[in-house]
């Protein structure tokens, strides 16, 4: 066993994983990683980065640039042209990032999946009964984003957001560990519900950008400002913003969580599963026959 796979197995043993991502002062952690992120020095990017490819699968081939001032510009990096087609079945609604596949299901009486025996309530995670009962028997999609994956998020399928809800909150790390052990993890952390209507038959899409320790800022390019741990904004937003099927809405800091809930009727792509990895611009789910 080489030396990094040797450390590698020791920090993700459950109860040191544990431990350094959630026994620790969160929010002094992530405010603290913020700052140095954005550090433009050689010194402390080339560190950053040395540290970050040795506990993650960071892969920058298909970045668009090449340089990066700072750890903060490789987090937030866009890709190349054509790096992510875009399904053009106009039945099909895309995964709106990269990610790890999670929890999903239908939502029964209300109440949706973190983990296996860990239910939580979608009017809490939304912080509206009504935003749950427009997804009352519908589907749901908790998509992982891990440290080295591209952190933008894209629209679904042409789509109008009329609506933004910011919940401020906690930092919990959302890797499988804590959301085995965190009960509620996701209605604890701080989080963006973003309410869209759908072209097709203004059918109801929410996703949820969840936020989690050292990444708690999130990017809408239809609002001004971050909504991070420092923002003293409007809990409601109101907007008003079309987006075309794939174009880019916003992004993480770092990486995080989606949740993607869907309306009753339309059902999740074939062979779509836990663990399963999914890029942005994939097949997620098809709209219900007209």
């Amino acid at each position: 066993m080489t030396p990094r796979a040797a450390l590698l197995r020791i920090v993700m043993q459950e109860d040191v994983n544990f431990l350094i991502t959630n026994r620790l002062p969160r929010r002094w952690l992530t405010l603290l990683a913020g700052r140095v992120s954005r550090l433009e020095h050689p010194w402390v990017r080339a560190l950053g980065l040395a540290l970050w490819r040795l506990f993650s699968d960071l892969d920058l081939s298909e970045a668009r640039g090449t340089e990066f001032a700072s750890l903060h510009a490789v987090f937030t990096r866009q890709l190349k042209e054509g790096a992510r087609p875009i399904d053009p079945d106009p039945a099909t609604v895309v995964s709106p990032c990269d990610g790890i596949v999670g929890a999903l299901g239908q939502v029964e009486a209300g109440m949706v999946l973190q983990a296996k025996g860990f239910p939580y309530r979608l009017a809490e995670l939304l912080s509206s009964e009504d935003g749950a009962r427009a997804h009352a028997g519908g589907s749901y999609v908790t998509l992982r984003l891990t440290a080295g994956m591209y952190h933008r998020f894209h629209a679904p399928h042409d789509c109008r957001v009329d609506h933004v809800t910011y919940i401020s909150g906690d930092t919990w790390n959302v890797n499988p560990i804590a959301l085995a052990r965190i009960e509620r993890l996701f209605c604890k952390n701080e989080r963006a519900v973003i309410r869209c209507r759908l072209d097709a038959g203004a059918v109801p899409v929410t996703l949820v950008a969840v936020a989690a320790i050292l990444v708690a800022s999130i990017r809408l390019h239809f609002l001004e400002g971050a909504l991070n741990l420092r923002y003293r904004g409007p809990h409601e937003l109101p907007c008003r913003a079309h987006l075309e099927k794939g174009e880019e809405m916003g992004y993480f800091e770092h990486g995080s969580t989606i949740i993607v809930l869907l309306p009753p009727g339309m059902q999740l792509a074939n062979g779509l599963a836990p663990g399963q990895r999914i890029r942005m611009g994939e097949p997620l789910a098809r709209l219900a026959p007209a």
